[in-house]
């Protein structure tokens, strides 16, 4: 590729973010092939490294090895600080790294930066960067304090022991990232509140979005006189993760109730406490309190459902987006009632918007039921066990019946490309629609061809 060519293409934005996290990916698998990263004698393997460098970095969480039984304290670490980056977002940090060595920023760093952040305009980008870290860290160290105190105080675990297992499970419940250090992920704390609670959120946080935080941040700021209407984006976000997660309660712990290998063991408040953490978890954090492969079919169906449909935009979460998932909804209904525009919460919502929701849905859909059929092909696993593994790596959501790790070489291979073009097509895919919007002179004659 000639210079010129090399420059044109590095010129996008997007292509920017995705080259980023590839490198950000590649030098975690180098990390985490040093024998320092493994507690066993040799190295990892180039499939382990790599599969849980793209996990961690994608924030995922489906893991190919035992986490606290296969890597040390230094792969331990190497993975949290790749959750961390890939939460944050490479041109984020990068961003805030030129903001804090030169105190500007070009216009191609703003425009990258922008690509990932959502940020409304040039002109704001330095600021949604600022308030993106801010509020990761404050987060994780509320997250974190709060987790320490009841390792602590509740667990008998050493201060230094309780600080590092708050420290790294509030980063993980943040990023939406699911890393648990324990081998049963977090079925040990089922019907601890002190746990469970704090980690829910955290992971309902960084799944509304940074855009949403912001808003918030800047309504709170404002006096109640000059306070503001809530905008769209944030008022979809909110009513749509609300909805989700009451219906998702009901729904998990309405279909478990009586399963006496999940809810049924537990009692009333422990079942609704555990009821409410599977709800939450696959907005997209692969922790878990039960255990998904003694899940009846219908509940892990709605799980799939919520985990395609993910958290908010432009946040550590993953899946369509809530916002796609509502657009369309509000679109359907349009259409059902005949109204000529898609309406919603008294806003017209853009046509471009509708075009470009429906774009990104059936894309994903395109994505995962083409991986499924392949992962059927290669193994010997149920429709539904592949479909939940694909899902959740498309999603970033990293639940898991409990057979990723069981899974040939190149079926691992094809959730990692499901992981990377889950984190990061829709990025890809909308900022390149974005910038390619042009204006027609003329149309075309119209055209009515037969729907149904």
């Amino acid at each position: 590729m000639s210079g010129p060519a090399r420059r044109r293409f590095l010129r996008h934005p997007a292509q920017i973010v995705v080259l980023g996290f590839a490198a950000a990916i590649a030098v975690g698998t180098l990390l985490l092939l040093l024998p320092l990263s493994r507690s066993g004698p040799g190295g990892a393997s180039v499939l382990e490294a790599f599969f849980t460098a793209t996990s961690a970095v994608c924030v995922t969480g489906l893991v190919v090895v035992d986490t606290p039984t296969y890597w040390s304290g230094f792969g331990e670490a190497v993975v949290l600080g790749l959750i961390q980056v890939g939460g944050l977002g490479i041109m984020t940090l990068a961003s805030l790294l030129g903001l804090l060595v030169s105190r500007r920023m070009g216009l191609q760093a703003r425009l990258t930066a922008a690509a990932e952040t959502k940020a409304v305009g040039l002109g704001d980008v330095r600021s949604v960067i600022k308030g993106v870290v801010v509020f990761t860290l404050l987060f994780e160290a509320i997250t974190a304090v709060a987790l320490t105190l009841r390792f602590w105080l509740g667990y008998d675990e050493s201060l230094g022991r309780a600080v590092y297992l708050g420290v790294f499970h509030s980063v993980s419940a943040f990023n939406n990232a699911g890393f648990a250090l324990w081998s049963d992920s977090l079925t040990r704390f089922v019907a601890d509140p002190w746990i469970c609670l704090p980690i829910a959120g955290a992971v309902i946080s960084g799944g509304l979005g940074f855009p949403v935080i912001l808003e918030v941040r800047r309504q709170l700021r404002r006096t109640a006189r000059r306070r503001r209407s809530w905008s769209l984006h944030l008022k979809l976000t909110v009513v749509a993760t609300a909805a989700l997660l009451v219906l998702g309660t009901v729904f998990v712990t309405a279909t478990e109730w009586n399963n006496p290998a999940t809810l049924g063991a537990l009692d009333t408040p422990g079942r609704l406490l555990a009821g409410f953490f599977q709800a939450v978890m696959p907005r997209t954090a692969g922790f878990n309190t039960l255990d998904y492969g003694r899940m009846e079919d219908g509940t892990l169906l709605g799980t799939i459902i919520l985990m395609f449909i993910g958290g908010g935009s432009a946040g550590t979460a993953g899946g369509i987006k809530v916002t796609t998932f509502v657009i369309l909804f509000f679109a359907v209904y349009a259409e059902v009632r005949g109204e000529p525009n898609v309406d919603a919460f008294d806003r017209r919502i853009d046509d471009r918007a509708v075009r470009q929701a429906l774009t990104v849905v059936l894309l994903s859909i395109a994505a995962v039921v083409s991986a499924t059929v392949v992962l059927i092909e290669i193994t010997a696993l149920s429709t539904e066990q592949v479909l939940f593994e694909a899902v959740s790596a498309f999603a970033t959501v990293g639940l898991s019946t409990g057979v990723t790790a069981d899974l040939p070489g190149a079926a691992q291979v094809i959730l990692v490309g499901l992981m990377f073009l889950g984190r990061l097509g829709p990025i890809t895919l909308v900022s390149a629609l974005a910038l390619r919007e042009r204006q027609r002179l003329y149309e075309l004659p119209e055209g009515r061809p037969i729907i149904g």
